[in-house]
């Protein structure tokens, strides 16, 4: 296992974090000029927000990554939970907590239904994913006989939790408020730093990513730690989905969550996160995310008129940025090569 995968300050590393940070950058200072409304508190408030939502499925969907895996069920896994909390709430008459702790239940359980699918089954994680993708929202749709589930004007204080927002001392913010989703990101961010980067779970993670054989013959239970790297991304990707339907308010189980892993895979993939596993970096996942949102809200701010290729824009946008970490890539490669001779 090379030393390189489990620092996220080594040359690879750090070269790929400034690259998808300063791609950030470009396009927040052109949609700046381009747009007066983008520095508006509002919209600053929304591009944060929507960073902590599509943040959270990010890092969880990072963990199945860095194993080499990929899970494309995460939209639909969003939209069981995000159409189930409403249902459960106010056409079953649960309480909030038996509500909460069920739908995070299903989502945990649907990770371990993978996890045993692909270690057990030796099923390809594209094939079992993507028959997740198209029965847990063809089970949404049934449950919910396809019609829209809300919260109406219930449940308010539940709600806070995606649409309040966190005091800031003084007027050093002006007129920004900051979102309680972004505090929620953090958390999961920070723990998710610590035990990808600071415990053995981690590491052992990242050395299934980089070579699952010589991990297994090291000694490493690849099967449980596969499975639990599922388990993680579509319980992130369950709590996405309360968050999700708590900011908005209602959910149509035909559209809820429609492409939403694939934000949270390029997101992943932008923030360093290799597909051929063994790779990974959660702040540069964060980034990632943020990108996504800016690149969405400059569409919508400077260029209106493109909305309808939004994501054949979005689609070029990834192909550069995963283009110039091949290019970096190779790059840091051959001067370690060239240092080492």
């Amino acid at each position: 296992m090379r030393a390189n995968r489990l620092n996220p300050f080594s040359s690879l590393e750090g070269s790929k974090f400034l690259g998808i940070f300063s791609l950030l950058m470009v396009i927040c200072i052109y949609t700046a000029i381009s747009s007066d409304r983008f520095l508006l508190a509002a919209n600053l408030e929304n591009i944060v927000h929507r960073t902590a939502l599509f943040g959270i499925l990010s890092i969880g969907v990072a963990f199945v990554i860095v194993t080499g895996g990929i899970d494309l069920s995460i939209g639909s896994v969003v939209c069981l939970t995000g159409v189930m909390l409403p249902f459960l709430l106010t056409q079953c008459n649960w309480s909030v907590a038996a509500s909460l702790a069920t739908v995070l239940g299903a989502s945990a359980a649907i990770g371990l239904f993978h996890g045993v699918m692909i270690t057990k089954m030796r099923l390809q994680p594209f094939v079992v994913t993507l028959c997740g993708l198209l029965f847990y929202r063809g089970a949404a749709r049934g449950i919910t006989k396809d019609r829209s589930q809300g919260f109406g004007l219930e449940f308010t204080d539940l709600r806070s939790l995606a649409t309040g927002h966190i005091p800031l001392f003084g007027d050093v913010a002006g007129d920004f408020r900051l979102p309680a989703t972004t505090l929620l990101l953090i958390i999961i961010a920070i723990i998710a730093m610590v035990i990808l980067n600071r415990t053995v779970f981690g590491r052992y993670l990242f050395a299934i990513g980089g070579n699952r054989e010589a991990a297994r013959y090291s000694g490493i239970n690849v099967d449980r730690f596969t499975t639990s790297a599922y388990v993680i991304c579509s319980t992130l990707a369950g709590l996405g989905g309360i968050l999700f339907v708590l900011d908005i308010n209602a959910a149509q189980p035909s559209d809820f969550g429609n492409f939403y892993e694939l934000y949270a895979i390029a997101a992943a993939v932008l923030g360093g996160c290799s597909l051929r596993g063994g790779e990974g970096n959660i702040s540069g996942v964060v980034v990632g995310a943020a990108v996504m949102v800016v690149l969405t809200n400059t569409i919508n701010l400077v260029h209106p008129e493109y909305q309808k290729i939004e994501f054949a824009i979005i689609g070029g946008v990834i192909l550069a940025g995963v283009t110039a970490d091949a290019l970096v890539r190779r790059l840091v490669a051959s001067r370690n090569r060239a240092n080492s001779s």
